[in-house]
């Protein structure tokens, strides 16, 4: 596991972008944390990454918000609302194994349907309100290598 301390919101949003721009058709991650911790901040940073223009909201009504228009498509899920099942009617699998990128906001509510490689990252608040603490795990030796590449 790695950990990057964030200053800022801007630097959040570059160190997502830093991300998005080497992701591959496939890549699945997973973000959690509190409410307001800086998961959709992240993912405005990694769809910049990924040349996508639309403004990103937080797909909490929606559970999944699909951007197409950028090198590769987006796919932001929140499975908040699947806390009580039915993530296996959405058709998940279909979204991992696709031609794009899927970010999975509250993932343990689909734990079961979620690949054996993927990037988890963990966002967790500071005592400084400014202040993220995010702490990546990486599944399989694509993540890793993209972390070293990315991260160190």
């Amino acid at each position: 596991m790695q950990t990057v301390e964030m200053d800022s919101r801007e630097a959040t949003i570059a160190l997502g972008k830093a991300i998005g721009a080497q992701l591959a058709a496939g890549d699945v991650l997973v973000l959690d944390g509190d409410l307001g911790a800086g998961k959709t901040t992240f993912t405005k940073g990694l769809a910049q990454g990924l040349a996508i223009p639309d403004i990103i909201k937080s797909p909490t009504f929606t559970i999944i918000h699909e951007y197409h228009d950028g090198r590769l498509p987006l796919y932001h899920m929140d499975a908040y609302r699947l806390e009580n099942g039915g993530g296996e009617d959405l058709g998940l699998e279909e979204y991992f194994d696709s031609d794009g990128v899927s970010v999975v906001e509250w993932a343990e509510f689909v734990e079961d349907e979620l690949p054996d490689d993927f990037l988890a990252i963990h966002f967790k608040r500071t005592a400084d309100e400014n202040k993220r603490v995010l702490e990546f795990e990486p599944h399989g030796a694509h993540f890793q290598k993209l972390l070293a590449d990315v991260v160190a």
